[in-house]
């Protein structure tokens, strides 16, 4: 191939490069246009970019091209290693004051997500103090049976199965990761079945953890059971109401799309949502860690388990109420 027909053919990407790169890209996305190539394409286009740069050296074109070719792969590179490098910087402003704002925001999914949630689970701790045997409406005998026994005076080592209890820190560390991330994902991805699924599991998640906190409570097991879940309760459970909340945000974008097509107004919803499913994620994890550490440790009184997980409460919902707001404002 000739090196004209060569320029012709792959000139549209260098542009774009040369965009992404430039002033010229900063100030469109100041105006608020496309920004060049999006966050999805770099690795591609980058990717064709050194792949144009070896072909002109194979082919021997001329040293005017080679140099720019090389000159813009060193930019990129540069670009993309400095992005790489502020990424942490842009995880602390977003867990600084981007999160809260955005929970904020999407107030009403997030308002509708906790009543779906949080209503389901305190009616069934109330209707399990007057009716015990309801538990089993909700909950197979044998897994009542292992909750029992996770949650007893006599066990060994406290929010462990059977089958789990010789497991050490680290294992369990990752059981709970695990079994918080599907629960949160089941929160998260039933957005798309037009927020049904958002909805069912919000409501089954919700019976589910007022049934077993029911049981335990009126078996009088309070100070293992409380003092087990409330250290981490408050990452834990606002990380299911984020997730649920991301999930009605996209059902919401198809059920009622306006005068857009369903697939563009999931476009514009899906943002939004994936950034609160990050926050949950965030919880999500930390949760996992006081569980492991925290919560199954015996040693703590019961009265301080109970006092930090008050003040963990209290610390998030302030977080989601007031972070960001003097920043904004300015």
């Amino acid at each position: 191939m000739k090196e004209s027909q060569f320029v012709r053919l792959r000139q549209s990407d260098w542009v774009a490069w040369d965009l992404w790169l430039g002033e010229a890209n900063a100030r469109r996305e100041k105006r608020g246009g496309a920004p060049a190539m999006t966050p999805e394409e770099l690795p591609s286009a980058y990717r064709r970019l050194c792949h144009d740069l070896s072909l002109a050296r194979d082919r021997r074109y001329s040293s005017a091209l080679i140099d720019t070719l090389q000159q813009r792969v060193l930019a990129a590179h540069q670009r993309v290693y400095g992005a790489r490098r502020r990424l942490r910087g842009h995880w602390l402003e977003f867990l600084a004051v981007g999160l809260p704002r955005l929970a904020r925001r999407e107030w009403r999914f997030v308002l509708a997500s906790a009543a779906l949630f949080f209503v389901p689970l305190l009616l069934t701790i109330w209707l399990l103090q007057l009716y015990p045997g309801g538990v089993y409406y909700l909950l197979p005998p044998e897994h009542v049976a292992e909750y029992e026994f996770m949650y007893s005076p006599e066990a060994r080592r406290l929010g462990r199965p059977p089958s789990r209890e010789a497991a050490g820190q680290v294992r369990m560390l990752a059981h709970y990761i695990s079994h918080n991330v599907q629960i949160d994902f089941q929160c998260f991805a039933g957005g798309i079945a037009f927020g049904l699924g958002s909805l069912f599991f919000l409501v089954f998640n919700g019976l589910i953890i007022g049934a077993v906190a029911g049981h335990l409570t009126q078996l009088g097991l309070i100070e293992t059971f409380w003092g087990f879940v409330v250290g981490h309760s408050a990452p834990e459970l606002i990380g299911i109401v984020l997730s649920g909340a991301a999930g009605l945000r996209i059902g919401h974008a198809l059920i009622a799309p306006g005068r857009r097509r369903r697939a563009d107004a999931l476009k514009e919803a899906a943002p939004d949502a994936v950034r609160l499913l990050y926050g949950a994620a965030a919880l999500t994890f930390g949760a996992a860690f006081i569980e492991a550490l925290w919560s199954a440790n015996r040693a703590l009184p019961f009265n301080l388990k109970i006092g930090a997980g008050i003040a963990l409460w209290c610390a998030l919902l302030a977080y989601f109420l007031l972070a960001g707001r003097r920043a904004h404002a300015a």
